[in-house]
């Protein structure tokens, strides 16, 4: 995929046209268009990636992650074994008590994959927000 149909695709997500997001970048009017063309200064290309939140590599093609902090294989294989780890402690006499002094198994089906299920996105994101914030701007 081109630089020119990475933009267009994300224009496509978030409702926006070319000449709205160079209105709003600063970049003269039709560059976006010319980019198939010819090279685009580099100034550009992060002011539009700066737009859409995501990565100067996803933009170039360089990499299919939209952004730095997003999680990896690796990252939501080790959410899996966090959750396990604390599923596993919320069982034994050690862990927590929930819902009305039971543990989340002794609970009925529903509740128990509502409380796995906000588990899991608390971890996703807690572990978004880590890599966000202590991911050195050389790695960004």
């Amino acid at each position: 995929m081109s630089l020119v149909e990475r933009i267009k695709s994300l224009c496509d997500e978030k409702k926006v046209t070319f000449a709205e997001v160079e209105r709003k970048t600063g970049i003269s009017n039709g560059q976006i268009r010319r980019w198939d063309n010819s090279s685009p200064k580099i100034d550009n290309v992060r002011k539009v990636a700066e737009y859409f939140d995501v990565s100067t590599d996803y933009l170039l093609g360089r990499t299919d992650k939209k952004r730095y902090y997003d999680l990896t294989d690796k990252d939501e294989k080790d959410v899996d074994k966090e959750l396990e780890r604390i599923l596993n402690n919320a069982e034994s006499n050690f862990g927590f008590a929930a819902f009305d002094g039971e543990t989340p198994s002794e609970t009925d089906k529903e509740d128990y994959e509502m409380y796995v299920a906000a588990m899991r996105d608390a971890i996703r994101l807690h572990k978004r927000l880590a890599k966000k914030k202590f991911t050195p701007k050389k790695y960004r």
